[in-house]
């Protein structure tokens, strides 16, 4: 994937790929980029430039193979081969976590799950055994994981994210409602759904 991409259009590549998902299991061969933009609301030009800064996929008059997009937008993302996560919290978002199918769906395997709670940790969620956080570095490094989705207090967000980045972790997916201070090659992506529903009333 082109490393100077912008942030912006990396968070709209999925969007793209799950409609050319849909479309492929549909059986669509052939798509535009008008329809397609529609589809994921953004226009037409807009999702042919952010296409272009990865390579020429269509051809004018003719619009864009489906299967064959799917299958390049798969590729930048590095997600044409299955991967390995880490899960930091056993408590109830963990669990609901762990037992979320659409992960398996796009080949994201929660293979291991932590937490420091003594009354979890050797405990079974959704088929996996709950491990001490003592265990982290080794078990993560054993495992080549260099994802890992963080959900726990944001009390603790930051000593656990520290800790999983001196394990090897390259990128973190927060659930944790605190902004993260790692270094510059860690990737972090947050999930706060209270910010998300204080914006949602603004326009309410």
């Amino acid at each position: 994937m082109s490393t100077h991409a912008p942030d912006i259009v990396v968070r709209r590549l999925p969007l793209y790929l799950r409609a050319l998902t849909l479309l492929a299991d549909r059986g669509q061969e052939i798509i535009s980029s008008r329809e397609l933009g529609r589809r994921v609301g953004v226009s037409a030009a807009q999702l042919r430039k952010d296409l272009s800064l990865f390579g020429e996929f269509g051809r004018q008059g003719l619009g864009y193979e489906v299967v064959y997009l799917r299958d390049q937008i798969r590729r930048i993302l590095q997600v044409d081969r299955i991967w390995h996560v880490a899960l930091i919290g056993a408590g109830a978002l963990g669990h609901a976590l762990v037992n979320y199918p659409t992960f398996t769906r796009w080949d994201f395997f929660i293979n291991t799950v932590f937490d420091n709670d003594p009354a979890k940790i050797g405990t079974i969620i959704g088929g996996l055994t709950v491990r001490s956080m003592d265990r982290l570095g080794k078990t993560l490094q054993a495992q080549h994981i260099e994802i890992a989705i963080l959900a726990v207090p944001a009390d603790v967000a930051q000593q656990v994210a520290d800790d999983l980045v001196e394990a090897g972790i390259k990128a973190l997916l927060n659930y944790a409602p605190i902004s993260l201070v790692l270094p510059d090659d860690v990737h972090v992506s947050h999930i706060d759904p209270v910010a998300s529903l204080q914006a949602v009333t603004y326009y309410l």
